[in-house]
């Protein structure tokens, strides 16, 4: 589907389409999952939740990343146009022009880390700003470097529950640590399966996302396979150390596995179903795991 240019558009019809524009840059599903993380952490965190707080750190969370993403955007904005699933972004189309991208991710940074400031505290405002910072000016220029983008990646994309547990907290604990790790763990099978699937997308931008010089080939698959594997014994530490109970342990473990599972037929077969169940997988296990821990809370 082509995006229509609206240089055309007059009133209320170009503002709209102005406004939708806007909207794309947030990306939604994907803020609203990093926003999900965020309320995710708090809500473990709170021996009894601050409705009004727990809102308002989903909103900053939402708006924080949709600063980031926008942000990427505008910095890739040139590579965007040579990719088929970006070409048709506002930026890419002319429907937005950098500055109007700027002012809008400038405002979505302000308001969030503004709400986060009057609505939790000083640590939780820091890491939040340290978490755009690493996105979007790191880890968006590595992409062009080589895999060692994922792992700046992932510690951006790690933080939102810790930010949750540290607006309730005010400290880095261990049991912030944990659900930190969990999430951090899960993006390299995550990023991989994407790579994997956008490969000839990737290569016309430059981008090196994949492991071992970025070859869909069994050592990637093994990298892949192993990352996973790593979540099993990492899902039972919310069990071992207190912050949730043996029935979120047992949902942790038959969603590791599950997720485990499809590893394997990528590794035999290399196939692009194969990384796309991955890839679905991935989104599946993290917001089910999450929401087993909170129902299980102890």
């Amino acid at each position: 589907m082509i995006a229509q240019p609206i240089d055309n558009l007059t009133g209320f019809t170009r503002l709209l389409a102005k406004a939708h524009a806007c909207w794309e840059l947030l990306k939604f599903r994907l803020s609203l999952l990093v926003a999900f993380s965020c309320a995710f952490g708090f809500t473990l965190a709170s021996p009894v939740i601050d409705w009004t707080r727990l809102c308002m750190v989903f909103i900053g969370g939402f708006l924080l990343s949709g600063s980031s993403i926008a942000l990427n955007m505008i910095f890739e904005r040139d590579y965007d146009k040579l990719m088929t699933r970006t070409m048709n972004r506002p930026l890419p189309t002319g429907r937005l022009s950098v500055t109007e991208a700027a002012v809008f991710a400038a405002a979505c940074f302000v308001v969030s880390i503004s709400i986060l400031f009057a609505y939790t505290n000083l640590l939780t405002t820091l890491l939040s700003f340290l978490s755009m910072v690493l996105y979007s000016f790191v880890y968006t220029p590595l992409k062009r470097v080589g895999s060692i983008a994922v792992f700046v990646g992932a510690i951006p994309g790690a933080l939102p529950p810790l930010l949750g547990w540290v607006a309730v907290t005010g400290n880095i604990s261990h049991e912030a640590l944990i659900i930190f790790g969990i999430q951090f763990i899960w993006q390299f099978p995550h990023f991989w399966a994407i790579a994997w699937l956008a490969e000839e997308d990737y290569k016309k931008a430059g981008f090196k996302l994949l492991p071992f010089g970025g070859s869909k080939d069994m050592n990637t698959a093994i990298q892949i396979m192993i990352y996973t594997l790593f979540l099993l014994p990492l899902g039972l530490l919310p069990a071992k150390f207190g912050i949730s109970g043996i029935d979120s342990a047992i949902v942790a473990t038959v969603c590791g596995v599950l997720f485990l599972a499809q590893t394997f037929s990528l590794m035999k077969d290399g196939s692009r179903q194969s990384a796309r169940r991955i890839m679905f997988g991935s989104f599946l296990y993290l917001p089910i795991v999450q929401v087993a821990y909170l129902l299980d809370k102890v």
